[in-house]
């Protein structure tokens, strides 16, 4: 699919990032994207409407960065239609995924737009590094392969939303599943349905802020999703998901504590 100037702008990157009272990381966060050597970014902020002053921080530092878009939404909606109105927002012919309280390394985006000229790809990731509320890392790079593939994705959630870029003059126009939670792995399954790759960079380029209920009780839910991901949206049967799931586990299990 070639990109047409009424589709999307050719070579921008559009940063996704839903907002919801984020006035202690949203700055850390958009300097991170301010830094990146690839040059041709947009940066859209869907405030989920934030109590504290989330919108006041992004509108005073929109001031000297007109790449900043900012939407509030009507009511509170959630993350993922939060990502969706960004998407619908979005100019460029890449979109990038950012949540408000992670951070990029400088090379992020461009080693990315590098990677999927280099294999002729649309979907690319990268590895992350765990970090805590200060920005120190308390976990290092969790490894990721060089590509994967939708079999593979059904028993490993290896992507990182906010590792994540796509190439939509090859995808084309895409949302995000509306889902209370899994909203992102539903999607990169969505995405890889048609027998094409997500390639990933194994260099931790995303900083993944962390808390002790993320590694924790966070487990049972992702538990949950991902049974009603496979079972309901993919239609997958009972047996082969519930063996999905204990791969899962076992992949899980490595990723944050071996």
């Amino acid at each position: 699919m070639e990109c047409k100037a009424e589709d999307y702008v050719k070579g921008l990157v559009s940063v996704i990032t839903p907002v919801y009272n984020a006035e202690k990381v949203i700055e850390k966060t958009l300097e991170s994207v301010f830094a990146q050597t690839y040059e041709s970014i947009e940066i859209v902020l869907v405030d989920d409407q934030s109590k504290d002053n989330s919108a006041a921080i992004i509108k005073k530092i929109q001031e000297t960065h007109p790449e900043i878009v900012y939407y509030l939404q009507p009511k509170n909606m959630g993350a993922g239609h939060a990502r969706n109105k960004a998407l619908e927002l979005a100019r460029g012919q890449y979109v990038a995924f950012l949540d408000a309280d992670d951070l990029w390394k400088p090379s992020k985006i461009e080693k990315q737009i590098s990677q999927l000229k280099e294999k002729n790809g649309s979907f690319s990731f990268t590895a992350i590094e765990m970090i805590d509320g200060e920005g120190k890392i308390i976990k290092g790079k969790r490894k990721v392969k060089e590509e994967i593939d939708y079999k593979f994705l059904l028993s490993n959630t290896m992507i990182p939303t906010s590792g994540v870029l796509v190439d939509r003059c090859v995808k084309g126009d895409f949302r995000m599943h509306l889902r209370r939670g899994g909203q992102d792995y539903a999607t990169w399954l969505k995405l890889l349905r048609d027998g094409s790759k997500a390639y990933g960079i194994d260099e931790a380029l995303v900083g993944y802020r962390i808390d002790g209920e993320s590694l924790s009780s966070n487990k049972l839910k992702s538990i949950k999703q991902i049974w009603e991901i496979q079972t309901q949206d993919e239609g997958i049967g009972k047996v082969a998901a519930g063996w999905h799931i204990v791969r899962w586990c076992w992949n899980s299990v490595k990723k944050y504590w071996m």
